[in-house]
């Protein structure tokens, strides 16, 4: 539905009601657009991702703390992983 903008700008006086009964000059309702549409996207994408974050971690009964090898300096983790390729640094 249009919405009044201003005051009538015709000849008729500012009392006399324009169509629908009220004064004013009526323009057109903005409509949608792209930008909207890609709200929408962005709002349904992190509804997914936050139902997704909630079934991976009912798997682990919301539990957040590290159990498994707390205490373990990364030297020694990194010393006992022998899959890690060597790589020789690129300048001497």
């Amino acid at each position: 539905m249009s919405r009044p903008r201003s005051a009538p700008t015709s000849g008729r006086s500012s009392t006399a009601p324009a169509r629908g009964g009220r004064p004013g000059v009526y323009v057109s309702a903005p409509k949608s657009d792209i930008f909207v549409v890609l709200l929408a996207v962005s709002l349904g994408a992190m509804v997914v991702g936050s139902l997704l974050f909630v079934l991976i971690m009912s798997r682990y009964d919301f539990k957040t703390k590290v159990s498994a090898n707390s205490n373990v300096p990364v030297r020694t983790v990194l010393a006992l992983n022998t899959t890690l390729p060597v790589v020789a640094p690129a300048f001497s």
